[in-house]
């Protein structure tokens, strides 16, 4: 029996445990592992692959990225946004099934998010054995509680966040922190919260300048002379635009520089000194927490007994603390956003964040 694996989108800490996990699981059954090199790119003739075997992948757990490389780009990009499908060329997925059949793989796990599980779908429409472990670090998926890399791309924000405070504490400014998240807010919700901001600005939420301005004359009036305000890349300004970096054709807009954007604004309002500071990538490197090894080692495992148990089509999700799977299709048909009236939101109100939206 030998089974394919491949990351494919944006890379998060944590993918190198989902392999870990595959590997182990897949060695004790006597099952051969094939990593496939940067996404679905690595299916295309000749194929661009290595066999993973438990010895070779010593010590993966705490690198970040992926040992198998990834991409958002190329033959095999189906999601050009929310609800928006573009479909694989039959030529391109002709050839990536010639690679398979050659290397006699009986089944392939995708790991990526919902349009990496798009295109992992049309695969197995074209009679593919497919298997999907989800990857996000938005943990915008609705189909599982929780995606790998989300925990390390908080714990990142936290940390700049405790150690920005000094400095816009020392100054008495005011500090716009710019983090990702396109369509959902968790990073910012949960960063932000963690690492005590006192403005917050998510995609779900539509927020006004008025608002975040009476926000820190109120700060000020009680002696608090600055404030931290986490935004979220894909959060909406007043007027319901988007800033963007880039206009893509074909595939997602770039997001970026609504930081900047905001901390304009908040200065000229206020009068107060004001910086605005982008983690962009940050949130995506390094060493992934001891969740997400945890996270991705189980998901790997599960990935295989889903392909152990014919359960194709299929996508491992975790819930109430247990690791199960529900169908692909279900799991990318809605993203899952943070509800404003949730009880995490409820709780950041408690404790005196704004959301710029009273």
């Amino acid at each position: 029996m030998r089974i394919g694996i491949l990351n494919s989108g944006g890379d998060c800490p944590g993918l190198n445990a989902v392999i870990y996990g595959v590997v182990g699981a897949a060695s004790k059954l006597g099952w051969e592992v094939v990593g496939f090199r940067d996404g679905f790119e690595g299916l295309l003739p000749p194929g661009d692959f290595s066999i993973l075997e438990p010895d070779k992948i010593a010590g993966i757990l705490p690198r970040g990225g992926t040992i198998l490389g990834t991409t958002n780009k190329g033959s095999f990009a189906a999601k050009v946004g929310v609800g928006d499908v573009m479909q694989v060329a039959p030529e391109i997925i002709d050839r990536a099934k010639a690679t398979l059949k050659l290397l006699e793989i009986r089944a392939l796990i995708v790991v990526g998010g919902d349009g990496s599980l798009t295109t992992g779908m049309q695969l197995m429409e074209a009679g593919i054995p497919i298997v999907g472990v989800p990857k996000t670090i938005d943990n915008d998926l609705a189909a599982t509680a929780m995606t790998f890399g989300f925990d390390s791309a908080v714990s990142t924000v936290v940390d700049a966040l405790d150690r920005l405070h000094t400095t816009t504490d020392s100054h008495k400014r005011v500090m716009v922190v710019e983090v990702m998240g396109r369509h959902a807010g968790w990073i910012a919700l949960y960063g932000g919260m963690a690492g005590g901001a006192n403005i917050i600005l998510l995609p779900e939420i539509p927020f006004n300048f008025e608002a975040i301005r009476k926000t820190i004359e109120a700060r000020e009036a009680k002696g608090l002379h600055s404030t931290m305000v986490v935004v979220a890349e894909g959060a909406k300004m007043p007027d319901g635009g988007l800033v963007t970096l880039e206009n893509c054709a074909g595939s997602e807009h770039r997001l970026g520089g609504i930081g900047e954007r905001i901390a304009a604004v908040i200065a000229e309002s206020t009068g107060k000194e004001t910086r605005h500071c982008t983690l962009g990538h940050l949130q995506r490197g390094g060493s992934p927490t001891s969740l997400d090894r945890m996270l991705g080692t189980r998901f790997g495992v599960k990935a295989v007994r889903l392909i152990q148990e014919g359960k194709f089509g299929h996508m491992v999700s975790y819930q109430s603390y247990h690791v199960g799977s529900v169908l692909i299709r279900e799991a990318v048909e809605k993203p899952r956003l943070v509800e404003p009236n949730s009880e995490v939101v409820e709780t950041a109100r408690a404790v005196g964040i704004s959301f710029g939206d009273k």
